[in-house]
């Protein structure tokens, strides 16, 4: 008997056909940070010898016929639904590109595929690295296998875009393998788009797998606490500094570096040249490195205006309330009842409090015995694609805080290391506020309603409802101890005025 399976939410893939490989990527449910279930790559090349001869590698055609099809049957599989090819810079400029759309066309009839133009390729990616980062403004620098899409960002919104003939297999073949001759290949198409001059004092954001493997070799390198490649961030200096070094840097040389993938050693040179010109033109502050880019704007575009609209920190804090939490109602009145410990705080750390009294209640389905560490762990690796490193260190303190970590628990390490002394005490603050607003109200809205804190002439004052089921016992004493002592004030618990409570 055959089963077809069953699936929750719904569910979407999509092809990224591109010059150097092919990746599917299978998607699930409707969210503002698109978290994937399935990803595999191919490396097929199928733009190599593309300027030499204008015509896909024939190889790469074979295998790509092959691997296209367990493609289609994994979607199937899935219950992937839409599901899409989108052809690159190799499929859009070969002779016989038409012909192999043809022949994919034949064997998977019921498949869309687009070949996208240069503009078109330049603003799926620019869709896709604004999800995660919907604020950047500066340059985004898209490098694939055939092309480098350039798009100019002015905070959160797409401008001008180019795309360009500098995808690594391109500029390997163009230089002939020579790193000095790429350089000149580099700065002469790079001179015919002005605009990258007017970012000067902003943000590169770098995508593309060639981008990402030398962010990996620069994590190495600064035993950076966290391996997670999207939002991180180097200095214009620092990101100077390692172009210059692998560009120059032989392949013995680079095997040995730490993090370097061998399949990327011949690679990385030219990557770090196209890097080296693209700082050098753009004169920017800061290199972003974004893991989310065409792929994520195909996605994003399937998904209605009141997804995309949401605040993506906040969706997905919310998001991991759903799956993990027991009450959705606790988190907004949480926020109101610690809202009195800060006191004109800034948007952001605004933002940062109520994310975390949405993610505060994660760890509640877990062995207690582990509660602290796995939640942080949750918090600190999620996917969420809008949440930059020093964010993801902020929430993971607070909320292994609220599960009573022990400050200097060697697992909260790679979180202190991304926060300042300030903030990292803040995150403490709230992660104790929290463990006492959870002992008071046992996880409910109903049982903490019956309770507020009060800050004045020096003192925490907890004021209590009486006969509504809450008191303070041994454990709430301490721990409102705790909060005071981390704020400099005197705690005192008093009953809660018949006027107050009105």
């Amino acid at each position: 008997m055959h089963f077809m399976p069953s699936f929750n939410l719904p569910r979407c893939g999509v092809v990224d056909l591109g010059s150097n490989s092919v990746r599917l990527v299978v998607y699930e449910g409707h969210t503002r940070n698109p978290i994937h279930i399935f990803n595999e790559k191919a490396v097929l090349r199928l733009g190599r010898g593309l300027d030499t001869t204008g015509r896909l590698n024939e190889e790469g055609v074979l295998q790509a016929l092959t691997v296209m099809q367990r493609y289609h049957a994994v979607a199937r599989a899935m219950g992937a639904e839409p599901f899409e090819v989108l052809a690159t810079a190799a499929v859009r400029d070969a002779k016989n590109g038409p012909a192999f759309v043809a022949a994919l066309q034949e064997r998977m009839p019921d498949v869309p595929i687009t070949v996208l133009s240069g503009l078109e390729e330049a603003a799926f990616s620019a869709d896709g690295m604004l999800c995660g980062i919907p604020s950047a403004d500066g340059v985004l620098a898209d490098i694939g296998g055939g092309s480098l899409e350039v798009v100019r960002l002015i905070n959160g919104v797409r401008g001008l875009s180019q795309t360009l003939p500098l995808g690594i297999l391109r500029l390997v073949e163009r230089s002939g393998g020579d790193t000095i001759q790429a350089r000149a290949v580099t700065d002469a198409e790079m001179r015919a788009v002005p605009w990258l001059g007017e970012a000067s004092g902003s943000d590169l954001y770098l995508v593309g797998g060639a981008f990402r493997a030398l962010a990996r070799i620069h994590m190495a390198q600064t035993a950076y606490p966290l391996n997670m490649v999207h939002h991180y961030t180097i200095g214009w200096e620092e990101a100077r500094e390692l172009t210059s070094l692998i560009s120059t840097a032989s392949r013995k040389v680079l095997e040995r570096l730490p993090a370097v993938p061998r399949r990327r050693a011949d690679d990385l040179p030219f990557a770090a040249v196209v890097l080296r010109r693209l700082l050098r033109l753009t004169k920017v502050r800061r290199v972003v490195f974004s893991a989310s880019g065409l792929r994520e704007g195909w996605f994003m575009r399937r998904m209605p205006a009141e997804i995309r609209d949401q605040d993506p920190l906040l969706s997905a804090a919310r998001d991991m309330a759903a799956r993990h939490g027991r009450d959705s109602d606790l988190p907004p009145a949480l926020l109101d009842w610690i809202a009195p410990l800060f006191p004109a705080e800034s948007p952001d750390a605004s933002r940062l409090r109520e994310a975390t009294c949405w993610m505060s209640d994660i760890g509640s389905h877990d062995h207690p015995e582990f509660r602290s560490e796995q939640a942080f762990l949750r918090v600190f690796r999620q996917p969420g694609i809008g949440l930059d490193h020093h964010t993801r260190a902020f929430l993971a303190l607070a909320v292994a805080i609220r599960y009573e970590a022990e400050a200097d628990a060697a697992f909260l390490r790679p979180a202190r290391l991304l926060l300042g002394d300030a903030t990292a005490a803040r995150a403490e603050i709230l992660g104790v506020a929290l463990r006492l607003a959870y002992t008071l109200s046992a996880g409910t809205r109903d049982l903490l309603t019956a309770t507020r804190l009060r800050i004045q002439a020096g003192q925490l004052t907890l004021l209590l409802r009486g006969n509504s089921g809450v008191f303070a016992g041994e454990s709430v004493i301490h721990r409102l101890g705790r909060l005071a002592l981390l704020l400099g004030l005197e705690p005192v618990v008093e009953p809660e005025l018949p006027q107050a409570a009105e």
